[in-house]
C-alpha cells in the first residue's frame, strides 16, 4: 500500500504495537536493525547530535517490555555508551539515554544497582539539568523500592558505593551524593546508623561546600547550595529592610504599593522554604561521639575557613557535649576567647557555651567561662541589653551545672536584682530562681525566699553523685490523699443518713481534748516517710491516674502549699535541662524584656484610640465673637505655600554672636537707666 507511512511514523507504530505486539513484530525488527546500525556511527562520534539515534531510542524504550528477548542487549548498549563516554557525549543525546534508561528500570528490565551506581558516576558532567533530573531519580526509586519493606542488601550495596563517592575527587560528583544521602535520611527512607557515620565522615572533607552541608545536616539547617539552586531565587532583601528604606523618602501610594508587591513575594518565599528543626536521632546514631567530637575540635584549631565555617564547628561540637555528656575540656578554653561583647556573633557564641554545659564537666573548667562572661559582659560600663544578655548565658550555664559558680561570683550577680533596666532585673532574678531549687546555700538568706516542704527535703548533690532512688518520689502522699478521699466518702454517706433520718434524734458525739491531739497528724520523719514510699511503689500498681496525682501534689509542695492554710502562688521551677536532654534555644540566651518599637500604623491606630470621647480641636488663636469674621494677615500667613513667603523670610538674617553681645549690653545699660530713674 503506497500510503503507509509505518516505518517513518514512530509515533503511531509506537501505539500499534502497544495494541497488538504480535502483529508489528517485522516493523519492529526492521527500527531495531536500523537503530543498531546507527548506534554504531554514534560510538564513533559521540560528540555530534544524532536526530535517528534520538528518536529510535525513545521508541525502543517506550516498547521494551512488549519485546524484552529482542532487547534484552538494550539496555547494556546504553550502560555501555554512557560509562564510556558520558563527560564527551552530546548534552541531548546523554539525556535522552538517561530517559531511557529510566524507563526501563521502571518496567524491570534492568537491575536497580546497575542503574544507580551508574546514574552517580553521571554526577561528574558538566550539566546541571542532568544532575538534578538524576538525583530526584535516584531518591524517588530508592524511595519506592524501601515503601513496603527495607531493602537491606540493595541498602548496603548502595550506602557502600556512596561511601566511595565521597571520597572522590570530583568535587560536584562528591556534593551530589552526599545531597543525596541527606535527602533520603530525612524522608525517613535510609535513617539508619550508618547513613549517619558515612554522613560523618563528609564533616572531614576538604572541600567547603561538603564539609558545610554535613555540618549542616547535624544542626538541622538546609543547605546554602539547595537554597540557591532552586527555580525561583529567593529575594536579596529582607522584609525588614524593605520597611526600613519605606520609611525614609515622600509616602506615596505607589511607593506603598511597591513595598506591598515586594513584601507579599518574601512572605510567598518563606511559606516554600522547609522549617528548620533540629533532630537529635542523628547526634544519637553516631558510633563514637568523644572521637568524632575531639577530631572535630581538632580541625577548628586548625582551619582556615571563613568565620561562619567556624560557628557551625563550635556549634556542632557543642551539641555532641551537651547531648552525649561528653568531657572536652580543650573546648572551654578555645571558645573563651570569642567571648567579648564586640565579637561578631557574641550571643551564638554564648549560647554554645550553654550547649556544651553539663552536670558532669569538672566546675573548674565552666568557672573560667563564667568569670570571663561577667568580667566581659555583666559590667556598668557595657548597655543594659548587654548585661542582660551577659546575665542569661550564665543562668542556661548554671541551669545545666550548678557546681560551675562559686559564692562570691553568684552573690555579686544577684545583686542587680534591683538594677534600673527591666531587662538586667529580670535576668538577675532567673537566676535566683535557678538557684532556690538547684543549690539555694549559695544564696544569701534573704534570697532564698520562703521554705516549702520540696526544699526541706532538697539534698545538694555534689560533684559526680547522682540522684537515685529505691522508691517512687513522693509515693507516701497517695495514702494520706486515698485516706482523705475515704474519710470525705464517709462524711457523704452519713450526711445521707441523717438526712433520712431527720425525724428522730441525732446523737452528737462530743471528743475530749485529748481525743483531738491524738487524731492531729503528728510530724512524720523523714525514715517514716521514705518507708511509707517504699511500701506503695512496692506493693501498689502505679497507674497514669496515680502519677497524675502525684505530679499535682508535687506541683503544690513546690508551689508551698502547706497544711497550715497560707499559700503562697510560685511558679514551678523547669526541670534540669540536663536530664530531659534538651538543649537552650538562642531566645534564651537574647531574652531581653524590652517593648519593641511600633510602626507608625501602630502608633496612629494608638493615637486615634486615645482621642475618643475627647472634644475635638477648634483651632488656635483667639475666640472671636463672630465666628463668621475674616482672620487677620499673621493666620493667613500660616497656611500660605511656602513658596509665597520665603522671600519675606529671606530678609530675616541671622544676628551674629557680636550682634547678640552688643544687643544684650544695651538692653541692660537700659534696664539699669529705668531702676535710676
Amino acid at each position: 500500500m503506497s500510503g503507509n507511512k509505518l516505518p517513518n511514523n514512530l509515533p503511531q507504530l509506537q501505539n500499534l504495537i502497544k495494541r497488538d505486539p504480535g502483529s508489528y513484530k517485522d516493523e519492529f525488527l526492521r527500527q531495531w536493525r536500523h537503530f543498531t546500525s546507527n548506534m554504531e556511527v554514534f560510538k564513533l562520534k559521540p560528540g555530534s547530535y544524532s536526530k535517528t539515534v534520538d528518536e529510535l531510542t525513545t521508541f525502543l524504550a517506550q516498547v521494551s517490555h512488549c519485546y524484552p528477548e529482542v532487547l534484552k542487549e538494550f539496555p547494556e548498549q546504553l550502560h555501555d555508551v554512557l560509562q564510556n563516554s558520558a563527560t564527551i557525549i552530546d548534552a541531548t543525546m546523554r539525556m535522552t539515554f538517561v530517559k531511557a534508561l529510566i524507563m526501563l528500570r521502571n518496567k524491570g528490565l534492568i537491575q536497580a544497582t546497575t542503574v544507580l551506581e551508574l546514574f552517580f558516576r553521571l554526577f561528574r558532567c558538566q550539566d546541571k539539568l542532568l544532575r538534578k533530573t538524576i538525583s530526584n531519580y535516584i531518591i524517588s526509586d530508592i524511595k519506592n523500592i524501601n515503601s513496603k519493606h527495607k531493602n537491606l542488601k540493595l541498602n548496603t550495596t548502595l550506602q557502600n558505593f556512596m561511601y566511595s563517592m565521597l571520597r572522590e575527587s570530583h568535587p560536584i560528583a562528591a556534593k551530589m551524593s552526599l545531597d543525596v544521602m541527606i535527602e533520603l535520611y530525612r524522608r525517613n527512607v535510609w535513617n539508619d546508623a550508618k547513613t549517619v557515620n558515612v554522613i560523618v565522615t563528609a564533616c572531614f572533607s576538604k572541600v567547603t561546600k561538603i564539609l558545610v552541608a554535613a555540618l549542616q545536616f547535624f544542626l538541622g539547617k538546609q543547605d546554602e547550595a539547595e537554597e540557591s539552586d532552586s527555580e525561583e531565587e529567593a529575594p536579596q532583601k529582607t522584609a525588614k529592610d524593605l520597611v526600613l528604606a519605606h520609611r525614609v523618602g515622600r509616602k506615596t501610594k505607589k511607593r506603598q504599593k511597591k513595598l506591598d508587591r515586594a513584601l507579599q513575594v518574601i512572605k510567598k518565599h518563606k511559606k516554600k522554604k522547609k522549617a528548620e528543626s533540629f533532630n537529635f536521632t542523628a547526634l544519637h546514631l553516631v558510633h563514637d561521639p568523644q572521637d568524632f567530637s575531639e577530631k572535630l575540635l581538632h580541625q577548628l584549631e586548625q582551619t582556615n575557613e571563613r568565620f561562619e565555617v567556624k560557628l557551625l564547628m563550635m556549634d556542632l561540637i557543642s551539641r555532641l557535649v551537651g547531648v552525649h555528656q561528653l568531657l572536652l575540656l580543650n573546648f572551654y578554653p578555645f571558645l573563651k576567647r570569642f567571648l567579648q561583647p564586640h565579637q561578631r556573633e557574641a550571643t551564638k557564641l554564648l549560647l554554645y557555651a550553654a550547649q556544651a554545659s553539663h552536670e558532669l564537666v569538672p566546675p573548674d573548667a565552666l568557672e573560667e567561662i563564667l568569670v570571663t562572661i561577667a568580667n566581659n559582659f555583666i559590667t556598668e560600663r557595657n548597655s543594659s541589653e548587654v548585661m542582660a544578655v551577659g546575665l542569661n548565658s550564665v543562668k542556661e550555664i548554671c541551669a545545666r551545672c550548678p557546681l560551675a559558680i562559686g559564692e562570691d561570683l553568684l552573690r555579686d550577680l544577684v545583686q542587680y536584682k534591683t538594677h534600673r533596666d527591666k531587662a538586667v532585673m529580670m535576668a538577675a532574678r532567673a537566676l535566683i530562681q535557678v538557684y532556690r531549687h538547684s543549690k539555694p546555700e549559695l544564696l544569701h538568706k534573704k534570697d532564698r525566699g520562703k521554705p516549702t516542704e520540696a526544699t526541706k527535703e532538697h539534698h545538694t548533690l555534689v560533684y559526680g553523685e547522682k540522684a537515685t532512688y529505691d522508691h517512687i518520689p513522693g509515693a507516701e502522699l497517695l495514702l494520706r490523699a486515698d485516706q482523705e478521699q475515704q474519710d470525705q466518702e464517709e462524711w457523704e454517706s452519713c450526711s445521707e443518713d441523717e438526712d433520712d433520718d431527720s425525724d428522730g434524734w441525732i446523737d452528737v458525739h462530743h471528743s475530749s481534748d485529748e481525743e483531738i491531739e491524738d487524731k492531729a497528724p503528728a510530724a512524720e520523719e523523714p525514715g517514716e516517710k521514705r518507708r511509707q514510699a517504699q511500701e506503695v511503689s512496692v506493693s501498689r500498681i502505679m497507674t497514669q491516674e496515680d502519677f497524675k496525682r502525684l505530679q499535682t501534689i508535687q506541683i503544690a509542695k513546690e508551689a508551698g502549699l502547706s497544711h497550715t492554710g497560707k499559700s503562697r502562688k510560685r511558679k514551678r521551677p523547669a526541670d534540669n535541662p540536663t536530664d530531659s536532654g534538651e538543649l537552650p534555644n538562642l531566645g534564651d540566651i537574647e531574652n531581653v524584656h524590652k517593648k519593641r518599637a511600633h510602626d507608625k500604623e501602630t502608633r496612629l491606630a494608638t493615637v486615634l484610640a486615645g482621642r475618643e470621647g475627647r472634644q475635638k480641636f477648634t483651632g488656635g488663636g483667639p475666640n472671636r465673637m463672630n465666628p463668621k469674621a475674616s482672620t487677620t494677615n499673621r493666620e493667613k500667613r500660616k497656611n500660605k505655600v511656602f513658596g509665597m513667603v520665603k522671600q519675606k523670610l529671606a530678609r530675616k538674617e541671622r544676628r551674629s554672636f557680636r550682634d547678640k553681645q552688643i544687643a544684650l549690653r544695651n538692653s541692660l545699660l537700659k534696664q539699669m537707666k529705668n531702676k535710676r530713674k
